[in-house]
């Protein structure tokens, strides 16, 4: 079996022609929805960087003792942020579940690893300030980084081990070794050995999490590889994993129906919640 062409994998936005409309509709509905949401709380710091911050929309009516779910948004670790990806509250805000949407700094100004941990901080911050566990749901990179959330040992910072309430990663990259090779890999700076720390595939989650990977039905065969190995082997690890690929959706339109409260994965996201 001939190996796969890894530049032609991971491209995305040459996989898809269209995908300048698709990311225009996520920006038109994120500022919609920042419009519309009433109590949201724009520009919270959960660090001392300008793009350390997360945007908090309430849910209209709340459930009481749900965790605070974090959308975590992509871009390869290099591009994009919060302001395009408010919408994605609007579906869990509908079954009572607060959001909060992050944005973090970028490579290559930092490496992946400080993005990592400033994922780690904004979970803390809000853990602090709302005293609720956390299900982080993210696309892409940030598919990445809820999978890093969700096997961290949060002992370490003091924190409950059980502070990750479940896990909805979509589209993630969890095996980084395919990037290195890449055009992507400029701006990240990956060699062999970071790329292994940092792939969350070898980390250990806690025994019983729930973690559901999604991944759109017509995505490259990377993609649906990295899902697949990350459910089996989380599963081995005692994990409670599922996979869902979505029909017909590529790595862009993949995210649209969370911001649709009655969609199957806006469901999947307020089970995961309990």
């Amino acid at each position: 079996m001939p190996a796969p062409d890894l530049e032609a994998e991971y491209n995305n936005r040459a996989r898809v022609p269209d995908h300048p409309e698709t990311m225009q509709r996520w920006a038109r509905e994120a500022a919609a929805y920042r419009a519309e949401a009433v109590g949201a709380l724009l520009d919270q710091p959960y660090g001392a960087g300008e793009r350390q911050r997360y945007d908090l929309f309430p849910a209209p009516q709340p459930h009481s003792g749900a965790p605070l779910a974090l959308f975590i948004h992509g871009g390869y670790w290099q591009a994009l942020d919060k302001s395009w990806f408010s919408q994605m509250a609007r579906g869990a805000n509908a079954h009572g579940l607060d959001v909060a949407v992050m944005s973090y700094d970028l490579c290559p100004a930092v490496t992946v690893g400080d993005i990592v941990g400033e994922t780690v901080a904004c979970v803390r911050a809000l853990r602090e300030r709302h005293g609720r566990r956390i299900l982080p749901f993210g696309h892409s990179a940030g598919g990445h980084l809820t999978a890093c959330l969700a096997a961290t040992d949060w002992t370490t910072f003091g924190e409950p081990a059980d502070l990750i309430a479940g896990a909805l990663p979509i589209s993630g990259l969890f095996h980084l070794a395919p990037l290195v090779p890449t055009s992507i890999n400029k701006a990240l700076g990956l060699d062999a050995a970071s790329a292994a720390s940092l792939s969350p595939l070898t980390w250990t989650p806690p025994r019983g999490l729930g973690v559901t990977a999604v991944v759109g039905g017509a995505e490259a065969p990377e993609y649906l590889r990295q899902t697949s190995s990350l459910v089996e082997l989380w599963a081995v690890m005692g994990a409670r994993t599922r996979a869902i690929a979505v029909d017909g959706a590529n790595h862009f339109t993949v995210v649209l129906p969370f911001a649709d409260p009655q969609a199957e994965l806006t469901r999947e996201l307020v089970a995961l919640a309990g």
